[in-house]
């Protein structure tokens, strides 16, 4: 399991111990995951960058499967789309087919395209064909924005709202999206590894709502018991905040890809298989918005601090 400490990837690692698979996570940092490993649930940490062959090749020794979930959302330095998305996406493929490994599930996101002109999606486009190139029956799973009780979407969303009474959208609030519930996404890479099904398949993985990016803010508002002001907002503006943040204010959470995400519809094809062929009925972003704020208010917080 490559990407096996973060947001998806910790999941998985539990999802797939549900099912009775012992599963090996491989990191450069092996100590982080403590909170997964111990021979009782058989989880194993090994030390590997997905950047260097022989530590890959090494922590692949022995493994039936291989799921790569690794993802970059800001480039820094030796970072980029290009080294992590194509060319670690295509080396993980190499080595596991070389190794002998029999199944490969390689994590994309609805959306990934080799002609767009965003270096983001289109490098998310040219990792699916590396992959497929080199492992033939690869899986590839596309979900669509995750949501859980910890992302960076859903909070994020939360915090503006509650502080914003004016909610600057992007563009005119009209783009399509259909945010998938993160323990669903998780669940359903488990099942594919356990199917006895080999035919490569591509799975989009959306929630049981599509919205427009309006309606979806609206939504996410009256659950909270807010009503803000939603406000219109050209992308062209966007862009040009963009990228002056990352020349005076590199830290802050907006990044280029994320506004040119949003400039595209991420629903899932229903020409496409998802979670529907794998038996699991997903949950909407209302229901688990309401588990939080339930949780929260058990246990003292106010719900307005979320």
């Amino acid at each position: 399991m490559f990407g096996g400490t973060g947001f998806l990837g910790n999941r998985i690692v539990r999802h797939l111990r549900n099912h009775e698979f012992p599963v090996r996570i491989a990191s450069r940092h092996p100590d982080g995951g403590h909170s997964q490993s111990g021979p009782e649930n058989q989880v194993q940490f090994v030390e590997a960058n997905i950047h260097d062959e022989r530590s890959v090749a090494d922590a692949l020794i022995g493994a039936y499967g291989v799921i790569n979930a690794v993802s970059l959302y800001r480039e820094r330095g030796l970072e980029t789309f290009h080294s992590v998305h194509v060319e670690a996406a295509q080396r993980v493929a190499v080595l596991a087919h070389r190794s002998g490994v029999k199944r490969l599930v390689h994590v994309s996101g609805i959306g990934a395209d080799v002609a767009s002109p965003s270096c983001y999606i289109r490098k998310r486009g040219e990792g699916e064909q590396a992959v497929r190139a080199e492992f033939a029956d690869a899986f590839i799973v596309r979900p669509a924005a995750m949501f859980g009780s910890d992302d960076a979407f859903l909070s994020t969303v939360l915090k503006l709202l509650r502080r914003l009474p004016i909610y600057p959208m992007f563009g005119q609030g009209r783009t399509r999206l259909q945010p998938a519930y993160v323990e669903d996404v998780a669940e359903a890479i488990a099942r594919i590894m356990e199917r006895a099904e080999t035919h490569p398949t591509v799975f989009e993985f959306g929630g049981p709502t599509p919205y427009s990016y309006e309606q979806l803010l609206t939504a996410i508002a009256h659950q909270a018991g807010l009503a803000p002001l939603l406000i219109p907002i050209p992308f062209a503006v966007w862009h040009a905040l963009v990228r002056a943040s990352e020349i005076m204010l590199p830290g802050l959470p907006l990044t280029r890809n994320q506004v040119e995400l949003m400039q595209i519809d991420t629903v899932p094809s229903p020409e496409m298989p998802g979670f529907a062929e794998l038996g699991i009925s997903p949950l909407s972003i209302e229901e688990i918005l309401q588990r939080i704020l339930a949780s929260r208010e058990e246990r003292g917080c106010p719900a307005r601090s979320l």
